[in-house]
């Protein structure tokens, strides 16, 4: 490449970058025209020409891609949730959600001001029954296409669709649907008696939503993901009955090659090959009446997930062969995680695989029996996510799904934890990308959230449990969950703190002071009613007034990674509850995920690394190709595929399984923003007993990459930000500028796009 063409492209990150790089150098070059210009000149000027061809090619496409379908936001996404939650069965029945389900509006208003220099043609497609009106003055009839003269003008279209989402996509040379449309549900016209509108300034006009739909006969209600065809690895047959083995949990349809006969089939499905060869006891089946002499092929209306498929026949009913279409989101893979244990390699492996098979149009909880959206489930998925593919539109699809619209009538997904999990979601998802649209957008449904929580206190402040409130917590055996339990005002407190920050980024300067005093109001009252010197850590829960004598690790254990606990109550914390083999062991991934992580943040990572080994190890060494709902080393056999009362009642892939992605990220290779979207971060690796780690971690602008072994380190930076490096050494490191910390912990800072190699010694 010409050194010139690389000057001008490189470190060019966007479009815009590029051309006003290039408008720099052009005007540096220009100049050249009235003196005399060497050859060498003569030949940056062409390639400067050829640069500025590229980059109005490159706008050019990209003003292509900005068309898109548009839509009210946060409907699309109450729609699909609707669509998907309600495709569970058990048995082959039915199985609604417990909880109150949303709709969305059936009649919208878009429209769009602009000016245009010479007249337009936009061509115009709709999902509803709808209008056009230029300046106030509608079309006639329902127009597919419409020229706009020069000048400045605006355009509405209304729209009506009961069954599906009112959407509509505009195609024009310079305008399009994008996001600069607004939309509202209701416009508040009144027309007086002389036939005059009035003005609408009454009307609350959004931001419209959109995802990825950018070609007109890319139809928002005919979404599907996309499947792929994979075969079986083997088939073993017996009687009229054919065990069906695709080598590892899987999700998809079946397909039933060159089917004939009359007589039933039945097919019943199995994470286990147990649950798949019990014809009472299998969660998930399909049954089909055949009345056919010819051959067909035929797939099943409903993916399901299993390794194992069990095909039953009655009668004269045959078929050549079996497939199936794997269904899966289609994400790319962006964090990274390699070390020198291959053990942790593999669990690093299969909960990737768990993760992917888990997520879905939203993060779902389990891909056998609820398929739904859980927001306890959710939110660690969201923090997987930052760690793996780094898709922001997945989070956001999820938080909204789960919101729902006002009126709140009760808890998301009716549980009082999951509630506060959603607001600390919407934390965690301004942290890590820095999207402020999201938050101004939606904060009137997280306020009256909020407002809904703040009105279910009891008389001294505090959550109790009222009647259609769950409380969760996590499935552990006699955990109670009477009074005022520790654990839900610390969820709370968070979500308070959240809204204070919400409030804040909507400019709603009130809204910020109330929440925030009240997070620091309830903060005090916490550790004054809660904490115990005695048992050096936070009890379980407070009945009547009184303490309880119970200790449990849930509150203690979140309330070092909130840095809630000074260092002596964390120090006392880590002794008397996270290392005491006689407080109640955790046996579920979902609690164990905090569990660790509260160990890491205490430094704790040689510990951990064992427990990881130990317990996401055990489920590999009995077999496991994806990581499950529960674990409790201490059951036999068929003892572990058992919950809810049922044999076969336990999910064998479940979300919260796959925790090791995101502790492995942020905690071995250290990386976590510190500022929104990481405008500045932080990296501080540790080997945790390995003796090398590698691996990557996205953020919004690029990937953070990063190599560690006992003596030397290299990372490379984002684009955009600044890093902090921090490591401990026994001898003070070399290779860049280095600040001594003392109590040997050494800081690096990491400019944007840079590559260090620092050399040390592991302390």
């Amino acid at each position: 490449m010409p050194h010139f063409f690389a000057f001008v492209t490189s470190s060019c990150t966007t479009i815009e970058h590029l051309l006003r790089r290039t408008l720099v150098q052009l005007k540096r070059y220009w100049s050249l025209r009235t003196t005399k210009q060497s050859a060498h000149h003569k030949f940056q000027i062409s390639h400067l020409k050829f640069v500025v061809f590229l980059c109005v090619l490159c706008a050019s496409v990209a003003q292509t891609k900005a068309q898109t379908w548009i839509w009210y936001p946060g409907d699309y996404e109450i729609w699909l949730s609707n669509q998907m939650q309600n495709r569970r069965t058990d048995r082959g029945t039915f199985f609604p959600v417990f909880w109150k389900v949303d709709s969305h509006y059936n009649l919208m208003d878009f429209h769009k001001e602009f000016t245009l220099a010479q007249p337009e043609e936009l061509s115009i497609y709709v999902e509803g029954k709808y209008n056009v009106k230029l300046d106030g003055k509608p079309f006639e009839g329902t127009p597919t296409k419409i020229i706009v003269p020069a000048g400045k003008h605006k355009i509405n279209i209304k729209v009506f669709n009961q069954a599906n989402v009112p959407a509509i996509f505009v195609k024009g040379k310079t305008i399009v649907s994008d996001a600069t449309w607004l939309v509202t549900f209701e416009d508040k016209e009144w027309i007086d008696e002389t036939g005059k509108t009035s003005d609408i300034s009454a009307t609350k006009w959004l931001n419209v939503g959109s995802w990825n739909f950018n070609m007109p006969k890319q139809l928002p209600s005919q979404f599907k993901l996309p499947v792929t065809v994979q075969k079986a690895v083997s088939i073993t047959k017996n009687g009229n009955a054919q065990l069906v083995d695709f080598g590892k949990e899987t999700f998809g349809f079946i397909k039933l090659h060159g089917l004939k006969g009359k007589g039933n089939i039945t097919l019943y499905y199995g994470e286990s090959k147990e649950e798949a060869q019990s014809q009472k006891g299998a969660v998930t089946l399909d049954m089909l009446n055949m009345q056919q002499a010819s051959k067909n092929d035929s797939v099943m209306p409903l993916s399901k997930a299993f390794r194992y498929v069990n095909v039953v026949t009655e009668g004269t009913v045959q078929f050549d062969s079996i497939s199936m279409l794997y269904e899966y989101a289609n994400l790319k893979e962006r964090g990274l995680f390699t070390c020198s244990d291959a053990q942790i390699n593999q669990i690093y492996d299969v909960a990737k695989y768990t993760f992917h098979l888990n997520t879905r149009e939203f993060f779902i909880d389990g891909i056998k029996r609820d398929r739904w959206v859980w927001s306890g489930d959710a939110y660690q998925s969201y923090l997987m996510n930052y760690y793996s593919y780094f898709d922001n539109a997945t989070v956001s699809r999820t938080l909204l799904a789960l919101r729902g619209k006002d009126p709140v009538t009760g808890h998301i997904n009716t549980i009082m934890d999951y509630t506060f999990y959603w607001f600390l979601g919407i934390y965690d998802y301004y942290l890590y990308t820095g999207d402020k649209t999201f938050i101004t957008q939606f904060y009137p449904r997280m306020q009256s959230l909020m407002e809904y929580c703040l009105g279910r206190r009891n008389k001294d402040g505090l959550m109790q449990g009222l009647p259609g409130d769950w409380i969760f917590i996590d499935w552990a055996d006699k955990l109670s969950k009477k009074g005022e339990v520790s654990f839900e005002q610390l969820l709370l407190c968070r979500s308070l703190e959240t809204m204070g920050l919400c409030a804040n980024i909507a400019n709603e300067k009130t809204d910020a002071e109330k929440y925030n005093q009240y997070a620091k109001e309830l903060k005090a009252k916490l550790f004054s009613i809660y904490w115990n010197n005695s048992k050096q850590a936070l009890v379980h829960s407070r009945v009547d007034g009184k303490q309880t004598e119970n200790v449990t690790r849930y509150s203690n254990m979140f309330s070092i990674f909130f840095n809630y606990f000074n260092q002596q109550q964390k120090d006392a914390v880590k002794k008397s509850v996270l290392l005491n083999d006689s407080i109640q062991k955790i046996t579920t991934p979902y609690m164990r995920f905090y569990e660790l992580e509260a160990l890491c943040a205490m430094g704790e990572q040689n510990y951990v690394t064992q427990q990881i080994k130990d317990y996401w190890g055990g489920m590999l060494n009995l077999g496991a190709t994806s990581f499950w709902e529960e674990y409790n080393p201490s059951k036999k056999g068929a003892e572990h595929l058992a919950m809810y009362g049922r044999e076969f009642g336990k999910s064998l892939c479940h979300a919260w399984g796959a925790s090791p992605i995101y502790l492995l990220g942020k905690y071995y290779l250290g990386v976590q923003p510190t500022a929104p979207g990481y405008a500045a971060y932080i990296i501080q690796p540790s080997l945790g007993g390995l003796q090398w780690i590698e691996g990557k971690v996205p953020t919004p602008t690029s990937d953070i990459e990063l190599y560690v072994s006992k003596s030397s380190i290299k990372v490379k930076g984002t684009t955009a930000g600044v890093g902090t490096l921090l490591i401990k050494s026994k001898t003070k490191p070399t290779g860049a500028a280095i600040i001594d910390k003392g109590n040997n912990t050494y800081q690096i800072f990491i400019e944007a796009g840079k590559a260090y190699e620092i050399n040390y010694e592991v302390l």
